[in-house]
């Protein structure tokens, strides 16, 4: 098929990487966000997907938002069979949509109905879900409310940050793009209307969203901070001071009782209280400085017995 790809972020790279490198499709344009500021210098950058696009040698469609008159012609000029999209950042309106014939493809990081929305991997990992997935399908005027042409699943890891988790389903989920559009062109696939129940909603996460609530039980706060790492970030404060934390795990049922956010450290551990056990944090990162052992860093800061995160 003719396609035109749409993407912004990192994560929509291997979906673009596979549809190049399969050679059943023909990608002809790609469209991103328009290139930001970004870094200290505040210069322009392209989008990840973007800077894919150029070393690939394909046209690059950055409109300002996607009911761009301009935008919607270039788009009848390419003539599109379909427009698969990974993470675009921008909501497509109903004459855009309807310009490729199978419509515009959405690859979305769960199994929908659940998680429709901006962060739904992030969402996912906070509510303790076990199983998560990748959803294909047709885009529609809603926010993610489109009929379902494909899914896989990915079981949720103990362990599992959302950099991690998002990281595996970008990969997997790339593969699931490219098998729906196959299936798309040789007819073999209907569209499933998603179910009215299990519905469930991710917004996107503020920086405020990501700032740990020590008094919440800690299963909880394990889950928070995994959910928001590596970005926006967890987050506490110390003396007023803003303090990321980076890693954190379960103390152990041997670890002392401490009131939440209370620190206790020795030579081999960081402990910080919550809402019921401690909880063991790994690394941190201290105003202006880059992520580091949380003991090393106690250990420089001379922190007193009673230091506390809030």
């Amino acid at each position: 098929m003719r396609l035109v790809f749409a993407g912004t972020p990192e994560v929509a790279v291997p979906s673009l990487n596979a549809l190049l490198t399969g050679g059943q499709h023909d990608v002809v344009a790609v469209v991103s966000r328009p290139d930001a500021r970004t870094g200290r210098g505040r210069g322009l950058s392209r989008s990840p997907v973007a800077a894919a696009a150029d070393a690939a040698g394909i046209e690059v469609l950055t409109p300002k938002n996607a009911r761009d008159p301009e935008f919607a012609e270039r788009l009848r000029e390419l003539a599109p069979d379909a427009i698969p999209v990974v993470a675009y950042g921008h909501l497509v309106p109903g004459p855009v949509l309807d310009i490729p014939t199978h419509g515009w493809i959405n690859l979305h990081f769960s199994l929908l109905p659940a998680w429709r929305g901006a962060a739904p991997v992030n969402a996912a990992i906070e509510a303790g879900d076990e199983y998560t997935g990748a959803t294909t399908f047709r885009l529609d005027e809603g926010m993610d409310t489109g009929p379902v042409l494909g899914t896989m699943t990915e079981a949720i890891r103990p362990r599992d940050t959302a950099g991690d988790l998002l990281g595996r389903l970008s990969e997997s989920g790339a593969g699931l793009l490219v098998a729906t559009l196959d299936a798309l062109e040789t007819g073999e696939l209907r569209a499933v209307p998603q179910p009215s129940e299990g519905v469930s909603h991710a917004g996107k996460i503020s920086v405020d969203d990501a700032r740990v609530r020590w008094a919440d039980p800690a299963l909880a706060v394990d889950r928070h901070i995994r959910s928001v790492t590596p970005a926006p970030g967890a987050w506490t404060t110390l003396g007023g001071e803003r303090v990321k934390i980076g890693s954190a795990r379960h103390a152990g049922e041997d670890a002392p009782t401490l009131a939440p956010g209370k620190i206790q450290w020795d030579k081999r551990s960081f402990l910080v209280g919550t809402g019921t056990t401690p909880l063991l944090v790994e690394s941190l990162q201290p105003p202006g400085k880059k992520m580091m052992n949380a003991v090393d860093w106690a250990r420089g800061a001379r922190l007193d017995d009673e230091a506390v995160f809030a």
